[in-house]
Formats: structure tokens, C-alpha cells, sequence
């Protein structure tokens, strides 16, 4: 009987796909009116390659971005790019439709509620406290805390040790394949993948495995499985 259900928090509770490329756009734009000697192409381009390079999670792009045009780091242009960024990124920051009617409808149904998620813990608390989120989760457990990234099984393990759950009683709601419903299958939950459209590969490896698990295209869907 499942007791606990835990979320991704990207692209599952609310919708990541473009906000943030229209974000880190709007910064760049901000930065060149103001003096980088870049035209917007060249700009994104540097820009992609250093997230690729330091990684997403990584908070001093727009530093690496200055020192390597300039050859030192421009404070000016840093805060201009900062604060365009997150005051888009916040703008557009959006739960989906379902999202919280189905929080609500699973509290109401006395699960616990848990977060696993691939980030910086304060990134992710900042995006439950902007979208209205955090009261309705009880344990909230990030890479950054676990010191490994899904789909490694100890982030799994992490997160039910918090919420005082065994793997039978738990499952796992996420859009990565990968990360979030492989990791938690290995780790000896249930998981349920949310995706608008199965891929190919996605689709070979289930009926290859025989994978056992709930696939929805909206988050709530939960609300009949539930």
C-alpha cells in the first residue's frame, strides 16, 4: 500500500521547457545593451557552452561569461544579467493547470508528500515558496544535500529514510525516464512517468524489461490512479 508519493520538481510540478532559455536571452540582451561587444547569437552560443561545461546548477556563469570576453569579470554587467534573469525567470514561473488541485487532492487522501530533486537545495526551496507550494510537502531532498544525482539509488534510499517510509510503501512521480523512474525502480519503488508522448527507446525498454508502471500525460491523472 503506498503511503508516500514523492515528486520531481522540473517540468513535472510546473513548466521549465522555456522559460528558462527566454530568462537567460533577456540577461544577455540587458548585458549587451550595456557594453558586451557580442552580437545575441554569439552571446547565447558562449553562454550554452559554459552551462555545458559547469553545469547547470553551477551560479557564476554570467562571472565566466565576463571573464572570458573581457578577460577579467565586469561586476556591472554580472548584476545587470542576474537580476534580468530572475525577474523573467520569476515572471513566468508557473505551476501546471492540475498541479495543485492534485496536492490538494493527495493530502486529502493522507499520503506524505516528498520532493527528489537534481539541484541546489535553496534553488529548490525558492521555487516551492514562489509557486505555493512548500507547506504541502514533508521532506524536501535535493542532490546538493544527497551528494549524488538521480538516478544513483542513494538519493531514493535518502529520501525515504527522512519521510520514515519503506520502498513498497513509496513511489516516484517524474519526467525523466532516466532520473527520476528508473533510479526510483531500482531503489525498489513504484513510479508513475508523466510525459506527454512515450519515445522509442522508452517504449523498447518497457515492453523489453516487462517495467511495471502507471504513464500519464497530465499531472492530474494522479487524481483516478490515486
Amino acid at each position: 500500500m503506498i503511503k508516500a508519493v514523492f515528486f520531481d520538481i522540473d517540468d513535472t510540478l510546473y513548466d521549465t521547457s522555456g522559460f528558462a532559455k527566454l530568462a537567460r536571452k533577456a540577461a544577455l540582451n540587458a548585458m549587451i545593451d550595456a557594453g558586451l561587444p557580442l552580437s545575441h547569437d554569439e552571446a547565447y552560443k558562449l553562454l550554452r557552452e559554459i552551462i555545458k561545461e559547469k553545469g547547470s546548477n553551477y551560479d557564476k556563469h554570467l562571472n565566466v561569461l565576463t571573464k572570458r570576453v573581457f578577460g577579467e569579470e565586469k561586476p556591472l554587467l554580472i548584476a545587470l544579467g542576474m537580476i534580468t534573469y530572475h525577474n523573467v525567470k520569476f515572471a513566468l514561473l508557473r505551476l501546471f493547470p492540475e498541479t495543485m488541485s492534485t496536492l490538494i487532492h493527495l493530502k486529502a487522501q493522507g499520503y506524505h508528500l516528498g520532493v527528489i530533486s537534481n539541484c541546489l537545495t535553496i534553488k529548490q526551496y525558492e521555487k516551492l515558496v514562489r509557486l505555493g507550494l512548500h507547506h504541502f510537502f514533508d521532506s524536501v531532498v535535493t542532490s546538493q544535500e544527497a551528494g549524488v544525482e538521480k538516478p544513483d539509488i542513494a538519493i531514493f534510499k535518502m529520501a525515504m529514510e527522512r519521510m520514515g517510509c519503506k520502498a513498497e510503501n513509496s513511489v516516484m512521480i517524474g519526467n525523466s525516464f532516466n532520473d527520476d523512474i528508473l533510479g526510483a525502480v531500482n531503489a525498489g519503488m513504484s513510479a508513475v512517468f508523466l510525459t506527454p508522448e512515450l519515445e522509442e527507446s522508452e517504449s523498447n525498454y518497457i515492453e523489453k524489461t516487462g517495467l511495471k508502471l502507471d504513464i500519464i500525460s497530465d499531472i492530474g491523472e494522479l487524481k483516478d490512479i490515486m
